[in-house]
């Protein structure tokens, strides 16, 4: 260390350096996550035979990867979390939960009708579990962001369905019981499988976050060849099908943004860079089998390239918190 540093200066390299080597690696893993997300999805659409194979796992894929996600999440520091911030967290999950998604779906019901049920169900679905290390990333309260990942997941299997069921209950057929049933299976079990490992042998919970990326990665996989396989013909009708997903996805993203920043424009930054975040930042590959199980082949196709603006918010957020901070 040169002579001039002090140890506090000292720190703060060795933090910096850190920081810049998780966000290098987290870049690399967005670009893999991409790739295998994509490609799977389009092996799905022309491969159908191949992707049918794994039409019925899904669901019980869904229920490993969200037990995989919450390894890392503990349920006491969410509780002495929520107690500090209990106001910001029950406004921010009201508006995650509830206003948004019904302000969404009424927008695009005049606009866009044909994408107003795939806007509802994206923009009401959880916080995604990775939203807590993309706010470590760009300076915001990563505590607040926890927490709201939390409740949400805890609340979703019970929000979304009642706002499918008064929204959309005179026009579709859909069991809203089968909806709570499923998504309370998906949400729950997963939790609870991984806080009882935690009391009873948090040894296999160590092992198994070494290899969470390469096994999110085979799962995401699958899961894609499972759905998009069973729509494959669908798709190579309409192939511009996947272009228009995209450019909604992306104007969703930045609904989600704006609407963040101006809910909480008085807050200081890193409050405003957690709202974006816990409304930007959702759990789309729930949707993905969500929406594959009671819905069409846009829900969750619009879901699949949300991937895009998921990560591209990232970008905004660096820059405008680095506008702040100088």
């Amino acid at each position: 260390m040169p002579f001039w540093k002090t140890n506090d200066q000292a720190a703060i390299d060795r933090r910096s350096s850190l920081i810049n080597r998780e966000t290098a690696m987290f870049r690399l893993n967005d670009v893999i996550l991409l790739l295998v997300i994509f490609s799977s999805m389009i092996a799905g659409i022309l491969l159908p035979r191949f992707g049918s194979v794994f039409q019925p796992y899904p669901l019980y894929l869904m229920m490993f990867l969200l037990f995989l996600s919450f390894l890392s999440i503990k349920i006491d520091t969410v509780w002495q979390t929520f107690q500090h911030n209990s106001r910001a967290v029950l406004w921010l999950s009201l508006l995650k939960l509830i206003i948004l998604p019904g302000a969404v779906y009424l927008l695009f019901r005049i606009f866009y009708p044909s994408y107003a049920v795939a806007a509802l169900l994206l923009t009401g679905i959880s916080t995604g579990v990775v939203a807590p290390f993309i706010a470590s990333l760009v300076r915001a309260d990563g505590a607040l962001v926890l927490v709201i990942v939390v409740i949400s997941s805890l609340m979703v299997p019970f929000t979304l369905p009642a706002l499918v069921e008064f929204l959309l209950g005179q026009t579709i057929e859909i069991s809203f019981t089968g909806m709570v049933q499923m998504l309370c299976l998906i949400v729950f079990v997963p939790i609870l499988v991984v806080e009882l490992l935690r009391r009873l042998i948090p040894s296999v919970l160590e092992s198994l976050m070494k290899w969470r990326f390469p096994v999110s990665l085979i799962i995401f996989a699958v899961i894609n060849l499972g759905v998009f396989s069973k729509y494959a013909r669908f798709f190579q009708q309409n192939p511009l099908i996947i272009i228009e997903a995209t450019i909604i996805a992306i104007i969703l993203g930045g609904i989600y943004f704006s609407v963040g920043f101006l809910v909480s424009w008085k807050e200081p930054v890193k409050n405003r860079l957690s709202s974006i975040i816990c409304l930007g930042n959702v759990n789309n590959v729930l949707v993905i089998v969500f929406a594959s199980e009671f819905f069409g082949p846009l829900e969750p196709t619009l879901s699949a390239m949300y991937m895009i603006p998921f990560f591209g918010l990232i970008l905004p957020l660096r820059l405008y918190q680095r506008i702040k901070r100088h």
